[in-house]
């Protein structure tokens, strides 16, 4: 089912109303590099839309007997570079917008880390932590049995995302060799260790953008030892950032935050305790050892290294002038939106986009199909050094690309992608 989405426009009532739709700015993106790149207009058509996707209804039966009605989706954005990978996500606020806009962002995160796959993503809307494990287990099978027929090692790889785990992803692959009748570990990434998980999957989201943050250090003179760095959004994502940007870069975190609050200590948070406490308390709420600080005021510190690791559209044309930091890695998908992104780039803030920044996890999902495919199975060190390899290719290539048009990076990243991903469709005949 394809549906078909008009360029990004404002409300004519609300000229300076800024478009915070996640699908309409991946198209705004995606309509920039178009233009910078002179693209063929049907290969920009093609490139604007999904190619496919499936909306389900998953009837789940509850602990208390009665039956709950959940609404999910795949989208398999494009597929002309090799099969679709992309995250699932249990999110009571999911959109099919969101998940198409994340769909888009996978097929260019894959082409400008150059691995050969394509774009999907799934989700579910749900609140994971208003079910029991059972009643989780339960929607996690009834997804795959509605989406199964489009997944496959060959067709459409999921992974975790937002509020889903490597349990789930074992529940996930499970139904799926009870419906196939055989195991096929490869159809899901992100599974147990146990199951043909990889080594080296569970921090290399973050692992891949402090390789990102260190070339970026590199290009701008930065020592990211002593440098203060910033988190925003302290699940999986930032507490590996958190812990990575200490070991890694040598750098100092004063800031993080969660859904609820933020914690500020200028002089430097004892991150292990930070992490220790919101796992066991589920919040930063009344950590004692710094001072609260909002989201809001987060962003806007004066440190070296922002690293926005939440969800979409928390710096826009209304905050982006605030933003004092050197350095932007972008962990979240879509922080930044696009009236921000010029706004940063005229004051010297050094962006690292998303699908650059946190294309680590895909690069280690793609890792763990290679091993799932042959059975044979990498060391840690082998995978951190393969990541670092392609992270490292993947960001040079995009400096290069920015420096050579003069442009700001997301738009550079940009340009990297959808040029080989317009390649791969024209080589095909699609257009």
């Amino acid at each position: 089912m394809i549906h078909t989405s008009k360029p990004v426009s404002v409300d004519s009532d609300q000229p300076d109303m800024e478009q915070l739709n996640p699908f309409m700015i991946a198209q705004a993106q995606l309509d920039e590099a178009a233009k910078v790149l002179e693209l063929n207009p049907a290969v920009h058509g093609l490139l604007r839309e999904p190619l496919r996707e499936l909306h389900v209804t998953l009837p789940v039966r509850m602990d208390d007997g009665s039956t709950r009605i959940f609404k999910g989706f795949r989208v398999q954005y494009n597929d002309s570079r090799g099969p679709t990978k992309g995250g699932i996500r249990f999110h009571p606020e999911e959109t099919i917008d969101t998940v198409r806009a994340l769909a888009a962002w996978m097929t260019w995160k894959c082409a400008v880390v150059d691995i050969p796959l394509g774009g999907g993503k799934g989700g579910v809307i749900c609140d994971p932590k208003q079910l029991s494990k059972s009643e989780l287990e339960r929607l996690s099978r009834a997804y795959i049995r509605q989406v199964g027929r489009l997944l496959g090692p060959e067709m459409d790889i999921p992974a975790p995302d937002v509020y889903t785990t490597p349990q789930i992803m074992a529940w996930m692959a499970d139904e799926y060799a009870m419906m196939r009748g055989q195991n096929e570990f490869g159809v899901i990434t992100g599974k147990p260790l146990a199951l043909g998980g990889s080594k080296g999957r569970e921090d290399a989201t973050a692992r891949g953008g402090m390789y990102c943050i260190r070339e970026a250090a590199r290009v701008l003179g930065l020592d990211t030892r002593g440098a203060t760095m910033a988190i925003q959004g302290f699940g999986n994502a930032g507490q590996f950032a958190a812990k990575l940007g200490e070991e890694l870069l040598g750098s100092v975190v004063v800031a993080v935050s969660d859904s609820r609050t933020g914690l500020y200590n200028a002089d430097g948070l004892n991150v292990r305790d930070v992490i220790d406490y919101k796992l066991k308390n589920g919040t930063l709420q009344g950590y004692a050892h710094a001072q609260p600080i909002t989201n809001a005021e987060l962003l806007e510190l004066e440190v070296d290294i922002l690293v926005p690791s939440a969800l979409e559209n928390v710096i826009t044309s209304e905050n982006a002038a605030r933003i004092k930091a050197k350095i932007s890695a972008e962990l979240a998908n879509g922080p930044t939106t696009p009236e921000a992104d010029q706004i940063l780039h005229r004051n010297n803030v050094y962006v690292i986009p998303d699908f650059l920044c946190n294309a680590g996890g895909v690069t280690v999902s793609y890792f763990e199909m290679i091993q799932n495919s042959y059975d044979r199975y990498w060391s840690e060190e082998t995978v951190h050094e393969r990541l670092d390899e392609k992270m490292t290719a993947a960001f040079h290539a995009v400096h290069r690309q920015a420096q050579e048009l003069q442009v700001h990076n997301r738009l550079a990243a940009y340009c990297v992608a959808v040029d080989r991903v317009a390649e791969a469709v024209q080589l095909r005949g699609w257009v």
